[in-house]
């Protein structure tokens, strides 16, 4: 693929899984702003196109081990993939962090206003996310399985109560948004979870473990934002 300035955020993502990591480490949004161009992305980033282009295709040129290739595995074995280990890291996540940000809040909230804002941040995303993930787990999902199972012939179509994969797709992708609205505001309060000179290993760690979580989820809203959303429109439109 030749990536340029005006190639799409989302389009270098999916056609070279290891290119997020490039992408994360210089602050580039490639998933819920993943309709942007390079060269848009990088004006909120404060890296140049130019630069990113540059480590992509050195990126490119180092052996490493690969990563599954999501835009064209069978939708079935990626929403499998989200749930095991992008739902299951949220689920173990929240209550760990929850507990740590109270802790560290409990001691060094005096001293740092940007604690208890924090955690208010972390306790909404959470509440959105166990709803989110319930939804998809519940409802989408097993509506995308059997979308690609009628599609191979294997059974009927039955159209669903919400119409069209549209609608349910639409709603997830603007929780994807709150979610990373959410994100962002964390990492401002936190001048990007970098802790004060002062802070004890908690305070680090906590830093940590949401630096991780913000990772964790942008990696997790790409692969339906930018892949299984997309393909599941796609199949749905040939079946109607």
């Amino acid at each position: 693929m030749n990536i340029t300035g005006a190639t799409k955020v989302r389009e270098i993502a999916v056609a070279n899984p290891r290119a997020k990591n490039v992408l994360e480490d210089a602050g580039v949004d490639y998933c819920c702003g993943g309709e942007k161009s390079l060269h848009e992305a990088c004006m909120h980033s404060g890296v140049s196109a130019e630069e990113i282009l540059k480590r992509l295709e050195e990126n490119s040129r180092q052996a490493g081990p690969e990563e599954a290739n999501w835009a064209s595995a069978r939708l079935g074995e990626l929403t499998h993939h989200i749930v095991q280990k992008h739902h299951g890291y949220v689920r173990e996540t929240i209550p760990r962090v929850s507990a740590l940000l109270a802790k560290v809040k409990g001691k060094h909230g005096p001293n740092h206003p940007e604690l208890p804002k924090i955690e208010e941040e972390f306790f909404r995303l959470g509440q959105e996310m166990y709803s989110h993930m319930q939804k998809e787990e519940q409802i989408l999902f097993p509506y995308i399985e059997r979308l690609e199972r009628t599609h191979e012939g294997k059974e009927p179509f039955e159209r669903p109560f919400f119409q069209t994969v549209r609608n349910p797709v639409h709603m997830m992708m603007q929780e994807h948004d709150s979610a990373g609205d959410a994100l962002k505001a964390m990492r401002k309060l936190s001048s990007g979870y970098q802790a004060p000179a002062e802070a004890c290993e908690s305070y680090r760690e906590v830093y940590r473990s949401l630096a991780e979580f913000e990772a964790d989820m942008h990696t997790h809203v790409h692969l339906e934002n930018n892949i299984l959303f997309p393909r599941a429109v796609a199949i749905e439109a040939k079946i109607l």
